[in-house]
């Protein structure tokens, strides 16, 4: 039996290589055009996925729509903050196509073998041999460029920020600052944002002084550092402080850390544990979810944060939930603990961003805090010229769904669908009169 051992050295990753990028398109300029078959809202990893799907689809007349106007800018932006080098997400889970003989992620890597570090190339061979194995950010920034570049994305990009999504009968009116973009089909990709702290935590509204967020800078000078949470993010943050020479406290509600390889069971990534998800009500789906989507740490860490605990820079309070947070600033745990620190980071995880706030609340119908999708393909059941592509379809598709190859999942059958409806010239008509049909 070989046992697959991860290489702390991938946390080493470099960031900022020189990579060959494909000759740069024109970017598009000026207000988005008042028309569209399909408007994109966001241009994160899904919104790339979706662009680059339709593109091999043969639908062109495509805009997408970002509050940044860069492609997968707040994502990197997020992972840069953290000072992050590696994903989680190995070379399968990408956001380029399948099926359509595309340049894959890890075709991407091997032709730019002579930038890879030995580490990284030994991850190659991992992931070519069916082992796990992980993407260093830096690949994977360079492959969405040249995602961005191949498909021609970049040339129907706009920087906007949407703040309407109203369906009609035989279009889609998407509104903004300054801007109107009428539609056949709208593909909301909004992405996830930053989970706030509990009310009781203190009080409410604005955080105490000294206590900040993960997507937060830490403010220079600062000495001893506290961090809330369990997940990877929470990883990264106490990494940074422990090699700026900070002791910090960890704080973690579980009784002990998770190391893994994802914070969701593999399975639900495979058709197989798709179909498990699918073939249950929404009541075991919320269930399941709630199961298999804990937050965890990359083996990677392990040694380095073991190390640190063990020489006393690195306090870990295990199995203690917050009991409050106070100007100081200090943390006081449930068991009467109290904690000081220089300042406080709260890694408390993400959730789904409000598409339903894009939409009337007719139309989002959101139930236990999740839209109500059709889940052949992916569209709103009281809307169905527009869908939804990342977090928003995890009652669909399951946890995966909030993960880049989720994404790629979804894509495919919202690609596919939103393709058909196109041609087809009706898909308000149709779709309601297959949903007749089939009893839906």
């Amino acid at each position: 039996m070989i046992t697959f051992v991860p290489d702390p050295g991938l946390l080493e990753s470099p960031r900022g290589r020189d990579w060959p990028v494909l000759p740069a398109v024109r970017s598009a300029a000026g207000r988005p055009p008042e028309s569209a078959d399909v408007v994109v809202v966001g241009a994160g990893p899904a919104g790339l996925a979706v662009a680059a799907a339709l593109w091999h689809h043969g639908v062109r007349d495509v805009v997408l729509l970002d509050r940044d106007g860069v492609p997968a800018h707040r994502f990197f932006r997020r992972i840069d903050r953290l000072g992050q080098r590696v994903l989680r997400s190995p070379y399968e889970h990408h956001p380029g196509v399948e099926g359509y003989r595309d340049c894959e992620l890890l075709d991407f890597a091997r032709l730019h073998w002579g930038l890879l570090t030995p580490v990284e190339r030994r991850e190659i061979r991992m992931a070519q041999a069916g082992h796990r194995s992980v993407v260093p950010v830096d690949v994977f920034e360079a492959y969405c460029r040249h995602l961005v570049a191949s498909h021609r994305i970049g040339e129907r990009l706009w920087r906007a920020e949407v703040r309407e999504v109203r369906p009609g009968t035989d279009s889609v009116t998407v509104t903004g600052a300054g801007f109107t973009t009428t539609a056949r089909h709208v593909v909301l990709c909004t992405g996830e944002q930053r989970r706030d702290a509990p009310d009781d935590w203190w009080g409410g509204g604005i955080a105490p002084p000294g206590v900040g967020y993960w997507d937060e800078p830490v403010p220079a000078g600062s000495g001893g550092l506290a961090v809330i949470g369990a997940g990877l993010t929470a990883a990264h943050l106490i990494a940074d402080g422990l090699a700026a020479g900070r002791r910090v406290h960890w704080i973690v509600r579980e009784p002990g850390e998770r190391y893994q390889c994802a914070d969701v069971n593999s399975a639900f990534f495979r058709p197989e544990g798709r179909s498990r998800f699918e073939s249950v009500g929404r009541r075991d789906r919320l269930e399941l979810m709630a199961r298999y989507r804990r937050a965890s740490i990359m083996f990677e860490f392990r040694p380095s944060l073991q190390r640190a605990e063990a020489e006393g820079r690195l306090v870990v309070h295990r199995g203690l939930a917050v009991a409050g947070i106070a100007a100081g600033p200090r943390v006081r745990l449930a068991d009467g603990t109290r904690i000081g620190a220089d300042h406080v980071v709260l890694a408390l995880g993400t959730t789904p961003a409000a598409e339903a706030a894009l939409l009337p609340p007719e139309v989002a119908a959101a139930r236990d805090g999740w839209p109500d999708l059709d889940e052949r393909d992916l569209s709103y059941r009281r809307a169905p010229r527009v869908s939804a592509v990342g977090a928003a379809a995890a009652m669909v598709l399951g946890p995966a769904a909030r993960n880049i190859d989720g994404h790629r999942v979804a894509t495919a059958r919202v690609a596919a669908a939103v393709t058909a409806f196109l041609r087809r010239g009706s898909p308000v008509q149709e779709t309601a009169r297959e949903r007749v049909m089939t009893g839906v």
